[in-house]
């Protein structure tokens, strides 16, 4: 058929829903207004690692208005049946809540206080008494005990560092960093006879509702999970937490509906966060700037209870042509709650140690960095040889150098001041890898000329609501107006996580197939009605714009969607897609990015201010720029905390979290972010999905963070490889 004119896609919409946010009619999980809902709060553990040896619950029972104290002493054994498939969502060795005395990590919840009002059940839960056997808990990544290593290799990298001109031996160090969304991770939980419903702040619903079936051992229709909007995520939200489980108990033991959400305290170690890292780099090159071997040598932190990885080692397979690599990634059990994936989840650690490695080699060869990177820049993707599907991050450095005025750069450092304050520029390179995942969608076209379409997807922010309803409206040539597109219900078709830059491949391939084949039924429809207009014009010369049918060339010769379906006595046409990627992958498919940044830093307190950054993105299609801009601004303040603020702090004698708030936990605010600027390479990338996108919301923190530590670099001539970069590292 005729190609459809695109009147949303491409165009910078304001989001659908955003009325409805700034007037607070979006209702958040904690929101809904359940009748007969009661409230519960967590106790947790005090201790870091050991057995609860006694609970007493005498007080907080007789707290007015406390209903039931539940612990591991007094809670129903679940059935954990088993729903596996092999999803890291899913229970293995993980956390079952009260269903033992065991004590994994400090914070864990060991009771849950139900009352009739919330302050009863804070008041309630400060009373309960927890007699501990305490041990010492292990927390320091530095004293945990290697698990065994998944390995990488081509080439020889031990021969290739012995003979290479220049050798660098790196050791680099990343924090632990937190979510730290605005909305609190929260849980309604109300059962009807043996059917739960949940309303809960989660990125999958899919995964929440296999997860809640497989802990009470329903089956999973059974289980019904709600989450039209969710306020902030960047991964938090990826799977289900032991307090969601908490609040489905509480409410089958109290009968009653139950609310549960976590203060900004309990999400420290109530949720997953970016594990820490220990990561040592050897790179060696010749003194053409050629890359000859590295060797990469990574430790990364999980819980003792579970194994959690992420692709940390990927940048350094494919980012540069380098003939000898070699890897080995370790993971080190520790007393603490599972980790779980941060935006540019893997990628965003690996691309620090790569291009704050690669900004080292430069000077010590006295090479532009960015000549350095154009010199190793791969053909094929080395790690697989498969061509690349589109790779323009060449283009990147040139259209990014170009217009952040990189020839003013002065390659020695602390050769730029500003009064007071040493000014230096950096830039580095940054990758993520195009996920594209199964997804189902079903829509209806109604008689009168408007479209509703279905998927069990979340939007956490990026604008799911609003790229979803461009693409359904140039779809069906309707007025975006005329599309109301939902999400968030676990009865509606089921998506992939809303993670890994993969719901606008996904989902959208899935949205754009079903509004396709809607589009083709009427068509089809006016084709064959001999009362239409269109009666025997061939299908492929039919369009649709502003919800008429008309023949291409032809706009007089038509008729609306409206006058088709009411003449044919058809309330609706209904349609269900399921979408379905390529098996294996004939094409390495990859976001890129370069970031260019300037920053100053005060000569005498060792401060750094961040003056100006700019990215350029090789991201295919892009859906909405408007949408597209607040993620592109977004993941630099987001980069910029990794660099500069963010640090999780551990007292390891217990397991405590030291600065489980926002006062302690720094987070870039708008002082700290005074002039972003993104810019999108035009194109399209088909091979990645029929969408043409290749994801943007995790590449846009990738290659933020080694951008500002090479920029402090060149302002101050102190290479800092620990992250975050602090005054004190930089006195």
């Amino acid at each position: 058929m005729s190609p459809q004119p695109q009147a949303a896609v491409g165009a910078p919409l304001s989001r659908v829903d955003g009325r409805l946010k700034v007037t607070g009619q979006a209702r958040y999980a904690a929101e809904f207004d359940i009748d007969g809902a009661v409230h519960a709060v967590i106790v947790d553990a005090s201790i870091g690692r050991g057995r609860i040896t006694g609970v007493d619950t005498d007080d907080a029972e007789a707290v007015p208005g406390v209903l039931r104290v539940i612990h591991h002493g007094n809670a129903p054994t679940l059935p954990y049946r088993d729903n596996s498939s092999g999803s890291n969502n899913l229970p293995g060795r993980k956390l079952r809540v009260f269903q033992d005395d065991r004590v994994l990590f400090h914070g864990q919840p060991v009771a849950v206080v139900v009352a009739t009002t919330l302050e009863a059940a804070q008041h309630g839960a400060s009373l309960v008494k927890v007699r501990y056997d305490a041990e010492r808990p292990t927390t320091d990544l530095a004293e945990g005990e290697p698990g065994e290593p998944t390995g990488y290799a081509r080439g020889d990298a031990e021969a290739g560092l012995r003979d290479a001109d220049v050798r660098l031996d790196l050791t680099y160090r990343l924090a632990r960093n937190h979510h730290n969304p605005m909305e609190p991770h929260a849980t309604i939980a109300r059962w009807d006879g043996n059917r739960l419903t949940v309303w809960d702040k989660t990125q999958w619903v899919y995964g929440t509702q296999l997860e809640l079936s497989t802990v009470f051992g329903l089956p999973l229709d059974s289980v019904r999970v709600i989450n039209p909007y969710v306020g902030g995520g960047f991964g938090s939200g990826l799977r289900c937490w032991p307090h969601t489980v908490v609040a489905g108990l509480a409410a089958r033991i109290t009968g009653r509906p139950v609310k549960l959400v976590l203060t900004r305290r309990q999400m420290y170690f109530g949720t997953g966060f970016r594990p820490s890292y220990d990561y040592r780099l050897s790179l060696g090159g010749d003194r053409n700037g050629r890359l000859v071997a590295a060797d990469h040598r990574i430790d990364a932190e999980t819980s003792s209870y579970e194994t959690f990885t992420e692709a940390v080692m990927t940048p350094g397979q494919m980012l540069y042509s380098t003939p000898g690599v070699r890897q080995a990634y370790r993971t080190v059990p520790l007393d603490v709650h599972t980790p779980i994936w941060m935006r540019g989840p893997g990628a965003a650690t690996g691309v620090f140690v790569v291009e704050s490695a690669m900004d080292e080699l430069a000077h010590e060869l006295g090479i532009d960095p960015i000549e350095l990177r154009r010199r190793n820049e791969p053909a094929q993707d080395p790690s697989s040889n498969a061509p690349f599907s589109t790779r323009r991050l060449l283009e990147c450095y040139t259209v990014g150098a170009r217009e952040f005025g990189w020839q003013r750069r002065k390659p020695k450092p602390r050769s730029t001041r500003d009064g007071d304050w040493l000014i230096g520029m950096g830039m580095a390179a940054g990758v993520y890898h195009t996920a594209v995942s199964p997804a189902q969608s079903r829509a209806r076209l109604n008689a009168d000329g408007t479209a509703v379409i279905e998927c069990a997807s979340s939007d956490m922010g990026p604008g799911t609501y609003t790229s979803q309803t461009q693409v359904a409206a140039d779809a069906l040539g309707l007025a975006v107006r005329a599309v109301d597109f939902r999400l968030g219900d676990s009865r509606y078709p089921q998506t992939p996580p809303h993670g890994g830059s993969q719901t606008m491949a996904s989902v959208g391939s899935a949205t754009l197939d079903v509004c396709n084949q809607l589009r083709r039924q009427a068509i089809r429809l006016a084709v064959e009605d001999e009362e239409s207009p269109l009666h025997g014009v061939s299908p492929d010369d039919i369009v649709v714009r502003g919800g008429r049918l008309h023949v291409r060339g032809n706009p007089a010769r038509g008729e609306s969607y409206q006058r088709l379906l009411t003449r044919n006595g058809r309330a609706r046409l209904e349609a269900d897609a399921s979408f379905t990627p390529p098996r294996g992958e004939r094409f390495s498919i990859s976001g890129y990015s370069a970031t260019f940044t300037e920053v100053a830093v005060d000569a005498t307190l060792g401060l750094v201010r961040v003056r100006r950054m700019l990215s350029v993105y090789d991201a295919g299609r892009i859906i909405s720029p408007k949408l597209a801009d607040s993620q592109a601004i977004g993941g630099m303040v987001g980069g910029i905390g990794q660099a500069l603020l963010e640090h999780t702090v551990t007292d390891h004698r217990d397991g405590r979290i030291v600065n489980a708030n926002l006062a302690d936990y720094l987070v870039p605010v708008n002082a700290d972010i005074p002039d972003l600027r993104a810019i999108y390479l035009d194109g399209e990338d088909y091979d990645a999905d029929p969408l043409g996108v290749k994801g943007l919301a995790e590449l846009v923190i990738c290659g933020v963070a080694p951008a500002l530590a090479n920029a402090v670099f060149n302002a101050t001539g102190r290479r800092v490889r620990e992250l975050p970069i602090t005054a004190e590292a930089l006195l």
